[in-house]
């Protein structure tokens, strides 16, 4: 079912209120900003269009009483097909794509001859010794792509799993807020900053995964909505105190000591650093803008 636009209303509106009677109705949506406007998409149902816009003119702050007219509840109900969704976030797919492909490519981390084109530092395997190449010798060589495609690479099915959920999760949320390209530009920018991050870390070593782009879109995403809220940023506490805990946890090296192998802390906090001077930024012309 294609969603269609119902309300247009300027940016310094606050539709926290009706968003949270949007919720409390089981009535499917998204907002977007779109040439300085907000913009409130439901899905392309009978009459669900006209109900919406009749009940944001009564109840523009939300009202905790109110329902819709009898029958509405159920049609309003269906959620955007996978296909919809891919669409609507073609940035979030499409990386999501590429950590498929490498993940085959790379046999998940065991094809070294593969993986050497794609770690931040260029290797090579001799007995049992890994010797690494400065990484200012593959740059100045025309590698540049090894500052961002460590994202691509995933050591194992769980990895892949849970970074692409992570990913799908906070992803679609600022391509939906911000546009395709500020998400593709934060992601790229997250992904440089926290490879060096993790380089500077631990020095050369095989490293990769979303998990540092994924802490820099937390962090993004956790300031922004600081300063300029929105229904789409809203995260739930518990996953900000989940993440956080986890990446304190991490640090402290009992996770590799469990035997769950090394992680990257230099770029989950990396990441993590750069998304929450991104969202300081962007949150701050938000605002400003309202």
């Amino acid at each position: 079912m294609n969603p269609v636009a119902v309300l247009r209303l300027p940016l310094s509106t606050n539709l926290s209120g009706f968003v949270e009677l949007l919720q409390r109705l089981n009535v499917p949506h998204r907002v977007s900003e779109e040439a300085g406007e907000q913009v409130l998409w439901v899905p392309d149902a009978p009459q669900l269009a006209d109900d919406i816009r009749k009940l944001y003119q009564q109840y523009p702050q939300g009202d905790p009483t109110v329902q819709l007219p009898p029958g509405r509840e159920v049609v309003a109900a269906t959620r955007p097909s996978p296909l919809v969704q891919v669409r609507s976030s073609p940035v979030t797919s499409i990386v999501l794509l590429l950590c498929a492909i490498v993940a085959g490519v790379t046999l998940l981390g065991d094809n070294f001859d593969a993986l050497s084109w794609l770690t931040f530092n260029d290797f090579r395997v001799n007995g049992d010794y890994v010797m690494f190449t400065p990484v200012e010798t593959t740059l100045a060589a025309g590698q540049w792509w090894r500052v961002i495609s460590p994202m691509l690479i995933h050591f194992g099915v769980l990895h892949l799993v849970m970074n692409a959920l992570w990913f799908w999760e906070l992803g679609r949320r600022i391509e939906v807020r911000q546009g395709s390209w500020q998400l593709l530009g934060l992601t790229l920018a997250i992904s440089a900053f926290s490879n060096y991050g993790q380089y500077f870390w631990s020095g050369p070593s095989l490293f990769g995964g979303l998990s540092g782009v994924l802490y820099g879109l937390l962090g993004h995403c956790w300031i922004f909505q600081l300063l300029a809220p929105n229904p789409i940023y809203r995260l739930p506490r518990g996953v900000l105190v989940m993440m956080l805990g986890w990446l304190v946890l991490c640090m402290t090296g009992l996770i590799s000591l469990l035997g769950f192998g090394e992680i990257a802390n230099g770029a989950h906090v990396g990441g993590l650093i750069i998304g929450c001077v991104t969202g300081l930024v962007g949150g701050a012309i938000a605002r400003r803008k309202h």
